[in-house]
């Protein structure tokens, strides 16, 4: 397939980016374009005009400062996979980045593209919901933080603004009492999620202080199983616990019968993904 005529401009700064995103209607911008350019050949999206944002150096890298760490919305999947620093503070991220699609796409393809594309079957919507992420998002007025809770509010929609760009994703590193756990089921290599979830939890002794749980690609958009969470926290963690929880998870679904399954063996995947990523991240807290 041809994608219908557009113009193509490629962005010096974000200030530039941001300016030709105030002054063209529906210019769109170009990250990674493993989400975009499929779109556009099958003309689900004819944008009139592309802004290429990929060598903007604010846009790039990986840094530490203090427990917090910045990453770049331009940096690659593979960029996260090898990345010292999160394997050490935030391997969460390195274990995600590796189930996202496949090598070549995982060459090309960004974690800001991941998230501000919006579509509820990419993996990193989910992962920043668990990790409790800040979204750093720039538009003509200057940036402005966004909690990763709340981002997202249906498929293809989220709180970024037409004339805003995703710049930067903060994380904080785990601490030594916090595990981490992803599962995600897929039919093929290259596929998108049938459902998936990131968990992270920090424990006190033995009881669960707090837990966030993920899940991927069973409602309209990335959500946080927050019923199950409650019923997680505070307490000593059993497999009773655990079932009743993946109760609330079966509940919390809303998927889209497709190629995938329906709706009843998605909700039920979504809930053994979960079941799987409490016990990675309690074992991970408690060594």
């Amino acid at each position: 397939m041809i994608t219908s005529q557009f113009q193509y401009h490629k962005a010096s700064s974000v200030e530039d980016a941001i300016q030709k995103l105030t002054e063209i209607e529906d210019a769109k911008l170009l990250a990674g374009g493993h989400s975009l350019l499929p779109m556009m050949k099958l003309r689900f999206a004819e944008p009139p005009y592309l802004i290429d944002i990929n060598d903007i150096p604010e846009l790039q890298g990986i840094e530490l400062d203090g427990d917090t760490i910045r990453i770049g919305a331009m940096t690659t999947e593979n960029e996260i996979i090898a990345s010292d620093i999160l394997q050490q503070h935030c391997p969460l991220l390195v274990e995600a980045a590796k189930l996202v699609a496949d090598p070549q796409v995982r060459n090309r393809g960004t974690i800001g593209g991941d998230i501000a594309h919006g579509d509820p079957g990419n993996d990193h919507p989910a992962v920043m919901l668990a990790l409790d992420a800040n979204l750093v998002i720039q538009g003509p007025d200057g940036k402005r933080n966004q909690p990763a809770n709340g981002f997202f509010l249906g498929t293809y929609w989220n709180e970024i603004a037409e004339d805003e760009i995703l710049v930067a994703i903060e994380v904080k590193a785990l601490k030594d009492n916090q595990g981490f756990g992803y599962h995600k089921l897929k039919r093929k290599t290259g596929d998108y999620a049938v459902a998936g979830s990131p968990v992270v939890l920090s424990l006190d002794g033995d009881k669960c202080a707090d837990i966030r749980i993920g899940l991927t690609n069973v409602a309209p958009m990335a959500i946080r199983a927050t019923e199950a969470e409650n019923i997680l926290k505070g307490q000593v963690i059993d497999e009773a616990l655990i079932e009743q929880a993946a109760a609330q998870v079966v509940s919390a679904c809303e998927p889209a019968a497709d190629l995938r399954g329906d709706e009843e063996y998605k909700s039920h995947m979504a809930a053994e993904m979960v079941r799987r990523a409490i016990q990675d991240a309690l074992q991970r807290a408690r060594n």
